[in-house]
């Protein structure tokens, strides 16, 4: 059996802005992400066959699901469907998790991402990062982020198509590549979990206040002024989050305590809130602060 093991990479929001919801009842979003040093391992193996193609999901956390509710399951379901239909042959796919779920890191649509990579090369099928974004958007919104992130690791695509930072336009599926953040980051999920479903169906949007000022964001990241880019950061989806689970607001509180210069936000839709600072003393304090809270609290870098 061939194998290909890949890491599959979390994300951040440096910012999360919500323009109109549609009519097919998505949102417009104008956001952008940025991966960050907190994976999950994924191998991924493929043998032929002459039967039909079977697919074979396992993982080392008990509560996941290992069927089609799986997006690394339904990303395998996707690539045969649409290239390998005739063909037989088993895929086993097992995932080793470290990115805590239901958690505002894509977690579950980096695991997909990683998935359609790998049998991009394991079939031989020779996609474009074109083709595998457009896969990608078939599986969630946050998918075809996290393609265009493997693809700048894996430095296997044109580098001016891909980065480990964009702005995500659309639905989420318009990306533009930008200069990433370059920082430490103190990520905490408090131990409750949120659906993004019900947290954008509650977010009125004609009733936001404050928004992100992305085009300084931006401006911010290429410049690498740490200032401008923190002034700049902000994400309307929290005040929704924090109005629904106490938990995240009393996470930023604990973090918010240490003295120094970084900037304390809610990722996604939550519950995780996490620090970015450019100083490791700075960041080791509040990881070590919020750790005794929360269990599930990371100390990482982002990706450049």
């Amino acid at each position: 059996m061939k194998q290909i093991e890949l890491k599959a990479y979390a994300k951040i929001n440096l910012s999360i802005d919500v323009l109109r919801r549609r009519s097919d009842g998505y949102h417009d979003v104008c956001i952008i992400m940025q991966l960050v040093n907190l994976f999950d391992e994924i191998k991924v193996g493929f043998k032929k066959g002459k039967k039909a193609i079977e697919i074979s999901l396992s993982t080392d956390m008990e509560d996941l699901p290992v069927d089609s509710s799986n997006l690394a399951y339904r990303a395998a379901e996707l690539i045969i469907n649409k290239y390998y239909q005739d063909k037989g042959g088993i895929i086993d796919i097992h995932i080793a998790k470290k990115i805590p779920p239901a958690a505002g890191l894509a977690g579950g649509s980096t695991d997909g991402a990683a998935v359609l990579h790998a049998l991009n090369i394991l079939l031989d099928l020779r996609l474009s990062l074109d083709e595998l974004k457009e896969l990608g958007m078939k599986l969630g919104a946050d998918v075809p982020f996290c393609v265009m992130g493997q693809a700048a690791i894996s430095k296997k695509f044109s580098k001016d198509r891909t980065s480990t930072c964009a702005l995500a336009e659309g639905i989420g599926e318009i990306l533009t590549p930008i200069k990433p953040l370059e920082s430490w980051v103190v990520l905490s999920k408090p131990p409750v979990n949120i659906s993004t479903k019900d947290i954008y169906q509650s977010l009125n949007v004609s009733e936001i206040k404050e928004r992100p000022d992305t085009l300084s964001l931006i401006d911010g990241l290429k410049e690498e002024n740490f200032k401008k880019i923190t002034n700049s950061m902000f994400n309307v989806l929290e005040e929704v989050s924090e109005s629904k689970y106490p938990e995240i607001q009393k996470t930023k509180e604990i973090m918010k305590g240490v003295i120094g210069d970084y900037k304390v936000m809610m990722t996604g839709s939550g519950p995780t809130v996490f620090a970015i600072s450019r100083d490791y003393r700075t960041a080791e304090i509040i990881f070590n602060e919020i750790r005794e809270y929360n269990k599930d609290t990371f100390l990482v870098t982002t990706l450049i």
